[in-house]
């Protein structure tokens, strides 16, 4: 559940169980062992978390419940774990799932009442280690290689949940993409939960921008893709070297949640609109017609009308190739549910609606440059339409 680093790691703990035996099965009826790795980034998504896990029991009341991830990683959740469970696999724990399963099969005689395992509270300063030879998409591979974050913005649980940043070694990287790129895989996805902040940790200082020029070098892979980045990593040197580089794709997903100043401060977001804006510019400067995507937040604690229009306008300038609009939900655990002027779903959901208009309009202009071009396409699979079989895939710049 949740982001494209649970996607990955969801994927990794499955060629785990694959690699020892075990048979991976729909999500149904009569499975030995439901495994949900959950997510916690709003409280929706600790409800669907929550709703996974009793559906599994409902499933099989016999089989064994395992849940990870974020929703059982925080601290308020250790309080109360869920009698639904009974294997619990935080965060960095992951990569011990099959011992962990194998330690229950052992004790499952004597009838445990719950088998915890002990979540790692303070998260180990070391990345652990997930990989992949095989994802389920045809021609794409996502690539986890980085955790955590010590951004604390003031809406999300995230650093609670994730702990700080640590950094996946380039060698390890590489090697992954290497044996995708063998298995067939043309583009990769470098992904993270703050990817900006990758190498900060690491006692080489290696930084993002000297991964990708190492990812680069691998032959076979042809595309190189970025999950969402923080505006200030963008410099003019960052930007003109990925655009030396043939294999990366110009798509740009710079993470903005307001075009207001002062809601940007009580987020704690640490940049401005003007600054953001130049991030934007320079990427225009560097790439020919590069699709730049953005999340935005709309409802934050104490925005105002005035506030809510200042992003509107600034939306409208610097005009997204997609914008991702989300509705502010409380997140019990962080700065922003504990303050004043919570606003009204009715008002957020009207705001909601006209952000998510503008980002339509933009997408169909944006888009329409491509009308009467030829363009290079990475084609990802053959579907059926309207009883037609059509071929679907990407540009380098659509995602």
């Amino acid at each position: 559940m949740g982001c494209k680093v649970n996607a990955y790691e969801t994927e990794a703990m499955q060629e785990m169980l694959e690699q020892n035996g075990y048979e991976i099965v729909p999500f149904q009826e009569g499975a030995d062992v439901y495994i949900i790795n959950t997510c916690t980034v709003t409280n929706m998504a600790d409800r669907k978390s929550r709703q996974m896990i009793h559906k599994a029991r409902k499933m099989n009341p016999e089989a064994v419940v395992v849940a990870a991830g974020c929703y059982v990683q925080t601290a308020e959740m250790q309080e109360k774990l869920d009698p639904d469970i009974d294997i619990v696999i935080g965060n960095n724990r992951k990569q011990d799932l099959i011992r962990i399963l194998a330690e229950y099969w052992k004790e499952e005689t004597l009838h445990p009442e719950q088998v915890e395992e002990l979540i790692d509270i303070n998260h180990t300063k070391e990345y652990e280690n997930l990989t992949l030879d095989r994802t389920a998409e045809h021609t794409r591979a996502y690539i986890k290689v980085q955790d955590g974050c010590n951004q604390f913005c003031s809406y999300c649980i995230i650093p609670f949940a994730r702990g700080r940043v640590r950094s996946r070694k380039a060698q390890d990287v590489t090697d992954e993409v290497r044996r995708l790129a063998e298995n067939g895989y043309k583009e990769v996805v470098l992904t993270g939960i703050h990817l900006s902040s990758y190498g900060m940790d690491l006692e080489k200082k290696e930084d993002l921008l000297h991964l990708i020029q190492s990812v680069h070098e691998v032959e076979g892979i042809e595309r190189i893709r970025l999950g969402s980045l923080e505006p200030r990593i963008i410099t003019e040197e960052f930007a003109e070297t990925l655009a030396s580089l043939p294999k990366i794709c110009p798509h740009f997903h710079l993470s903005m949640q307001s075009g207001c100043d002062e809601t940007l401060k009580r987020m704690n977001r640490r940049y401005t609109s003007a600054e953001y804006f130049e991030k934007c510019e320079i990427l225009r400067s560097a790439f020919e017609h590069p699709a730049l995507t953005t999340d935005v937040i709309v409802g934050f604690p104490q925005e105002s009308e005035e506030e809510f229009e200042i992003t509107r306008k600034f939306i409208e300038k610097v005009n997204f190739y997609e914008t991702h609009v989300f509705k502010y939900s409380k997140r019990q655990g962080t700065k922003a549910a504990a303050m004043e002027g919570q606003i009204p779903e009715p008002v957020k959901g009207t705001r909601s609606a006209e952000l998510i208009r503008i980002g339509k309009e933009h997408k169909k202009a944006f888009e329409s440059w491509y009308i009467g071009k030829e363009i290079a396409v990475l084609f990802e699979e053959e579907i059926e339409r309207d009883g037609q079989k059509i071929w679907v895939g990407h540009t380098r710049e659509i995602y």
